[in-house]
Order: C-alpha cells, then sequence, then structure tokens
C-alpha cells in the first residue's frame, strides 16, 4: 500500500496541488492524466522523493521496495549493460558489491567470515544466484541481444539505453513502479511486450505517457489532474475520455431530467464494461466498472483543439507511384529496392524498426532529399501538406509573432482570418502575440498543423505527428484523421492512433518491404506477416 496523505505544492502563487490524498493498492496499474504543465511528471518525482511538497506526505508500507525509471540516457555510461539492470534493484546490488569485496580481501578474518555469511543469506532470500539471468532474460525480452550485455552503456544507441533502463526499472519484481514516458523510443512490438508485462504485473504501477493505446492496455484506473486536486476513476484512458465528454455534454443539456441523465450515465458504463470484457485490456481483469459510482463522473476542464482538415479538391486516380527506392548509411541498407502505390482513400501507416528509415523514407516523399536510386512520381491532382518530425527549420531564427508567422503561408492575409486558424489550435488573445521562436515543442506542432489546415490539401504526409502533443491534441488530432476524406501516409509510435486511422499498413525492412491492406491490430496478429518480416529482418543487409 502506497499512501499519498495531504499533499500540496506551490510555486510562488500557482498552486500545482492542493490537499491531495490517495492509496495506491498492489494488483492495479494508475494512468497519471492531466494538460501539459498539469503537474503529472512533478507528481511521480514527489512520491519518488525527489521533489519535497510544500505540506503532506508519502507513506509506503515498511520493507516494500520502489523502482523508478530513470530518465537521464547518460548516467550509467562508463557501466556495463547487465550490470546497469543489476543495479536497479539497490540493495541486492549493496550486498553483491560487499560480498565480492570481502571475499576479495587477503586477510580474511572471523569477523568476515560471520559478516560473509549474514550477507549470503540475504542474498539467497532475495534470489540472487537467479539475479544475472533474470536480468538477462529482461533485456532479451526487450531486444538487447546478448552479446551488448557485457558492453558499457556508452556503446548503445539512444533507444537502446532507453530499454536497458526499462530493464532496470523492472528488474527485481519492486513493489510500486514509477514509470514516465515508457513508450519513448520503443517500436511496437516492444511497446506490446512492455504492456504484456505489467498487464500481469501483481504489484502497484504508476505511469504517465501521452500513448492512449499503452494507458488502455495496461491502466486499472486513472489519476486525473484537474482543478489543482488528483481524483483516481476506475477505468482506462478511453472509458475516462467517453464519460468525461458524456458528462461536458450533459453539462451543457439544461433541458434534460436528472432521471435521464442517471439512466443515460448508467447504459453508457454498462456497455463500455461489456465492451472491456471482449478485449485484451487489462482493465478486463479488475472488472470494476460496474461497480462505479456514476456521480464520479464529471467534466473535465482540458481544452480540445479544433482540427478540421479540408480538400481544395478531391484527388484524382493517380495518386503517388513510388518505384525502386533505395538508400543506405553507412554502408547500411535504411531500405532496397521499395515499391508501392497509393490509391484514392488510402490511409496508410508505415511501421519499421529503424526510425531512420521512415524519417528518410518520408522526406524522399516530400523531396527534401533525394534517395541514391529510384523514383517518387505524384499524380498532377495531389497538393500534399507534411507534418515533418523535425520542424526547426521553420521556426528557428524566425523573428515573427504567431499571427504574422501563419500570414506567410495564407493567400487570405486578414487578421481576423489568421486569428480564426490560431484559435482553433487554441492560441488566443496576447498568445498571438508570442514569437514563433521560443515555443515549446507542442505549440511548434500545433502552429504547423494550423499551416496544414490553410493548405486545405487532399494528401497529408506525417512523420511521427503526435511528438510533442499533449493528450488533448493527440486525441483531436486522431478525430480530425479519422474523419479526413482525403489520403493519408504516416508514421507513428502511437498504436491507438495507428489502429484506429489507417487501412493499409507497408512495413519497410532494409531488405523489402510488406503491405498489406488491413488494420494494424490484424496486421501485428497475422501469421503470414509474422513469419515474413522474421524473413526480411534475418536477411543481410
Amino acid at each position: 500500500m502506497l499512501n499519498v496523505s495531504n499533499i500540496s505544492l506551490r510555486y510562488g502563487k500557482r498552486v500545482l496541488f492542493e490537499d491531495v490524498n490517495l492509496k495506491f493498492t498492489p494488483g492495479n496499474c494508475y494512468g497519471i492524466i492531466g494538460a501539459n504543465g498539469a503537474g503529472k511528471s512533478t507528481f511521480l518525482k514527489i512520491i519518488s522523493g525527489e521533489i519535497e511538497p510544500n505540506t503532506g506526505s508519502i507513506d509506503m508500507e515498511k520493507g516494500k521496495r520502489m523502482a523508478v525509471l530513470k530518465q537521464n540516457h547518460f548516467e550509467f555510461d562508463e557501466i556495463p549493460v547487465l550490470q546497469t539492470v543489476l543495479r536497479g534493484h539497490e540493495q541486492l546490488w549493496s550486498i553483491m558489491q560487499e560480498k565480492d569485496t570481502l571475499y576479495a580481501k587477503a586477510d580474511f578474518t572471523d569477523e568476515d567470515g560471520i559478516r560473509a555469511s549474514e550477507l549470503e543469506g540475504q542474498f539467497a532470500e532475495m534470489d540472487g544466484w537467479n539475479a544475472e539471468s533474470e536480468a538477462a532474460t529482461i533485456l532479451s525480452n526487450l531486444g538487447i541481444a546478448e552479446e551488448l550485455h557485457e558492453r558499457p552503456m556508452k556503446e548503445l544507441s539512444g533507444n537502446q539505453k532507453v530499454r536497458v533502463l526499462l530493464a532496470q526499472c523492472l528488474f527485481g519484481n519492486p513493489d510500486v513502479l514509477l514509470m514516465d514516458e515508457p513508450t519513448n523510443d520503443l517500436d511496437v512490438e516492444t511497446i506490446r511486450w512492455l504492456e504484456d508485462f505489467l498487464a500481469g504485473f501483481e504489484n502497484t504501477v504508476l505511469v504517465v505517457s501521452h500513448d492512449r493505446h499503452f494507458l488502455d492496455n495496461v491502466c486499472t484506473h486513472v489519476c486525473d489532474i484537474d482543478y489543482s486536486r488528483i481524483k483516481i476513476f476506475t477505468g482506462n484512458y478511453t472509458f475516462w475520455y467517453q464519460s468525461s465528454q458524456l458528462a461536458l455534454r450533459q453539462r451543457s443539456d439544461q433541458n434534460k431530467k436528472a432521471e435521464e441523465k442517471k439512466k443515460e450515465l448508467q447504459e453508457f458504463i454498462a456497455r463500455f464494461s461489456a465492451n472491456v470484457a471482449k478485449s485484451r485490456q487489462a482493465t478486463a481483469r479488475k472488472k470494476m466498472l460496474d461497480k462505479l459510482d456514476i456521480e464520479e463522473i464529471q467534466p473535465s476542464t482540458r481544452r480540445y483543439p479544433g482540427i478540421v482538415f479540408k480538400q481544395e479538391r478531391e484527388a484524382g486516380d493517380q495518386v503517388l507511384n513510388v518505384e525502386g527506392l533505395s538508400m543506405r548509411l553507412n554502408r547500411e541498407s535504411l531500405f532496397k529496392q521499395v515499391d508501392f502505390k497509393v490509391q484514392k482513400g488510402d490511409k496508410i501507416a508505415f511501421l519499421s524498426r529503424n526510425t531512420l528509415a521512415l524519417n528518410t523514407l518520408f522526406k524522399a516523399l516530400w523531396k527534401e532529399i533525394d534517395c541514391e536510386s529510384g523514383a517518387v512520381n505524384w499524380g498532377v491532382t495531389i497538393k500534399y501538406a507534411f507534418l515533418p518530425n523535425d520542424n526547426m527549420a521553420w521556426f528557428e531564427g524566425i523573428n515573427l509573432n504567431l499571427v504574422d508567422w501563419l500570414r506567410q503561408y495564407s493567400v487570405e492575409k486578414d487578421e481576423t482570418f489568421i486569428r480564426g486558424f490560431l484559435g482553433r489550435m487554441l492560441f488566443s488573445g496576447e498568445e498571438t502575440q508570442k514569437m514563433a521562436k521560443v515555443l515549446s515543442g507542442g505549440e511548434k506542432v500545433r502552429c504547423m498543423l494550423s499551416k496544414m489546415m490553410l493548405e486545405n490539401p487532399n494528401l497529408l504526409i506525417l512523420d511521427e505527428p503526435t511528438n510533442h502533443l499533449d493528450l488533448e491534441s493527440i486525441q483531436a488530432f486522431n478525430n480530425a484523421l479519422v474523419d479526413y476524406k482525403g489520403v493519408v501516409l504516416f508514421h507513428s509510435h502511437d498504436q491507438e492512433f495507428i489502429n484506429t486511422i489507417a487501412n493499409r499498413i507497408i512495413e519497410i525492412t532494409p531488405n523489402g518491404i510488406i503491405d498489406r491492406h488491413m488494420t494494424y491490430e490484424e496486421y501485428a496478429e497475422d501469421a503470414a506477416v509474422k513469419e515474413r518480416r522474421a524473413e526480411l529482418y534475418a536477411r543481410g543487409s
């Protein structure tokens, strides 16, 4: 049991939390959600003891152990990979080090023998003899090959380091697990492994994530940070989102009687419970939704952007033909002889174990770079807009406010017209006078989306479009792409984004592609696809 008692945190006049009282129990996974700046990561840091609150205390049951997913990717650069994982269990690691020091002594005394015996007993109680094999298994499951286990962390790539730090966090079956954005830089296969691991985890998990599919698959509860309070709701993220939207609609419906509203909420809960029971979601195993007090459901103060993409004209029959594209980097193949034809109505999700391969392919599609060989042929009716994963070139050194920044890309120069598009993306009043070069990552993406909406394209190219966006913006973006009548070509690590938008999947490997007209869930479970993927990745590049 983990108790949060009377926690308050203020920065000057700004109140982040006020009188927060919560209980976190074993067997449950709590998703921490809230608008940007609400204090999600700060709350985890209070739980871990990294930040001291103004008032209140954090109490964990005596003898229990907490593990925290590290965010500093360079902290263990000089340490071998396997040792880095073992250090995740600080007490066990300390015992191992003390044992080694004692046994290395040239003048081993009787007192040393007694101490060594005590340490051996503690070591055995912690299942220390299996520690290295357990750590190695977790690393292998996370895609860290055995030949890397003895190498120093500094020799690993950025996304490999993320996996090692994740293994460190999971190692040793901690009683409380704190995870801030655990799916960042993980490929879809590794995310699915982590989902399965956490779904079967019997202790307490607190997690901050912008990946809705991940939250849905692992969370039994949602901790919503709103109104300077933190409130726990039973169910996963989708249940919280849909119920809060229903509550918002009901609040605006002045004519509906209280009895009708109550019946509508009860029917919603029953319907959602039935759907969850048929899915692979972790929420199903708890079966708590039927017990939910409908009075708990209330509207959220969140603001959702108004994202709508309209086509200036509908695409013709000739959309895009890609022939024989090949590209290498440092003698290694990013992709080879890539051929595909895009049809009207396609919404294609591009997958790869190598994110750089997809970033490079997308740059080739919007003609920022040329590939070593091959051709990209666009249909004459196509007007595309693109969202790059790196948008610095559109903002760096630009000495313009947001109105003037967006005006550059608009045929209509009227300020009221421009402010309307900025307003849809939650820039209003004085915010429209902010300088473009000082925007946060999420604000820059929202500006790019305003620019794309102005262009009225019939085809969208989106390279990791959910990067830097909060859950509210991701949800609005997702809904807009589902409703969009044009063609979409996109790459994302957000599984919910992929599964709800894509009607076709193209996976890029160093040795060819897999191209299937199906949803992502169908693709992920297809036996023939798994066999073909294994064959393509097994070949030398």
